[in-house]
């Protein structure tokens, strides 16, 4: 009788004790159903505890590993920074830019020494032996700057509490050579703008203390955004460009290059999102658009970026307006005469800004009902060649356009 649970033997009359009742057929099976629920669940928490244990000592090491190769990194950045050009070579034949360390040029042959006896290549390793004992000898202050580092996750800005990063004559040469070329690259074709944005990318460790050339990097993200037609790329350079001008503006909220490029990042990052998702980050993007504009209230890019925005809310369909009204007490609102305004601005300012820009005065003319404004300025923008994306785009609907007018 001990081998079962008591509940299930009855007691013998005259022992003292109460007697207890057998459980019926069907209270056993569902006891036995009850246990045999328990166990299982037993056995799959373990299950999961043992794989949870696993996942955390996977990413220990995970964790330790890329630690310790940040910490390399930043030693290997601060001797940079100490000694930011190299020797430099009588052979070399390849760029004279200090943004790029391959050579395009032959090696050399010749057998003759340098001044002080040694060859090139024993020069530059006598060079690096210097380096490494003063990098030595400065072994704590680098470890206190490593610490401050991995703190910071990147190394995107100093804290509010700290000197900013000063430059010495040497790099902030470096870096305005830098910030041209990548103006340069981002105004190219395809291929310059995906050149632009490996430069800055390149240099990140030792300029992303600097606004002008965060704002520049958070650009070439938006580049790549545009250039890529993967959907997870899409998403990752916009959220890396993003998070890049989230640290900035803490610290530089008057630039109005961070506030525009902030905002554009914001539009694209919403572009695969839901509904509720899309209209706050245009809630986002107007008000940063807004704050750009009071810094530099004559720049054409951003009446054109505010255009698009009022055009789209006075666009809205019937589910994105109740959407809207239930998200926000008081909702975005905008007419298309307001981005009319906008557009006709940008015209203003400068006269054939883009192809895409005349297209939507064109439809903003079209949806107001004045129909000779609308054909007058579609034969404007057929006057424009189109030059990216967007103006391509805008092709295809005035052509839409023109047919339907042709009628």
């Amino acid at each position: 009788a001990q081998a079962f649970p008591r509940a299930l033997v009855p007691a013998e009359v005259g022992d003292g004790a109460v007697p207890t009742p057998m459980l019926g057929q069907d209270e056993q099976l569902e006891l036995l159903e009850r246990l045999d629920f328990v166990v299982r669940n037993v056995v799959e928490l373990r299950k999961e505890m043992e794989e949870l244990r696993n996942s955390l000592q996977h990413l220990a090491l995970q964790i330790v590993g890329e630690v310790r190769s940040h910490l390399e990194e930043t030693q290997r950045v601060t001797h940079r920074r100490r000694f930011p050009f190299s020797r430099e070579r009588s052979d070399s034949t390849g760029s004279s830019s200090i943004y790029f360390t391959a050579s395009s040029g032959n090696a050399n042959t010749d057998d003759g020494e340098s001044e002080g006896g040694y060859t090139t290549a024993n020069a530059e390793s006598d060079y690096d032996r210097e380096s490494e004992r003063e990098s030595e000898e400065e072994e704590d202050e680098v470890s206190c700057e490593t610490v401050r580092t991995v703190r910071r996750d990147s190394l995107d800005l100093v804290p509010e509490d700290e000197a900013p990063l000063s430059l010495d004559s040497s790099l902030e040469e470096g870096l305005g050579q830098l910030l041209e070329q990548a103006d340069r690259l981002h105004s190219g074709d395809e291929r310059d703008r995906r050149e632009g944005f490996q430069l800055l990318l390149n240099n990140k460790l030792a300029y992303a203390g600097q606004r002008e050339f965060l704002w520049r990097l958070a650009r070439a993200h938006s580049d790549m955004w545009e250039l890529t037609e993967d959907t997870d790329e899409k998403r990752f350079h916009a959220s890396e460009g993003k998070k890049e001008l989230e640290l900035a503006l803490q610290k530089w909220d008057q630039s109005a290059e961070c506030h525009q490029w902030f905002a554009i990042l914001c539009g694209q990052l919403s572009e695969h999102e839901s509904i509720p998702r899309r209209i706050q980050a245009g809630c986002d993007f107007k008000e940063h658009i807004d704050r750009a504009m009071e810094l530099k209230p004559e720049d054409p890019q951003l009446h054109y970026l505010l255009g698009r925005w009022c055009y789209q809310v006075a666009s809205l369909g019937w589910l994105e307006k109740k959407t809207v009204s239930a998200l926000f007490e008081a909702p975005p609102t905008a007419t298309v005469q307001e981005a009319l305004q906008n557009f006709l601005r940008v015209e203003e300012l400068s006269p054939g800004y883009s192809k895409a820009g005349r297209v939507y005065i064109a439809k903003c003319y079209r949806d107001l009902g004045n129909t000779s404004a609308a054909a007058l300025w579609m034969n404007l923008a057929c006057e424009l060649p189109g030059s990216t994306k967007e103006d391509a785009e805008s092709e295809r609907e005035l052509e839409e356009m023109r047919s339907v007018y042709n009628e």
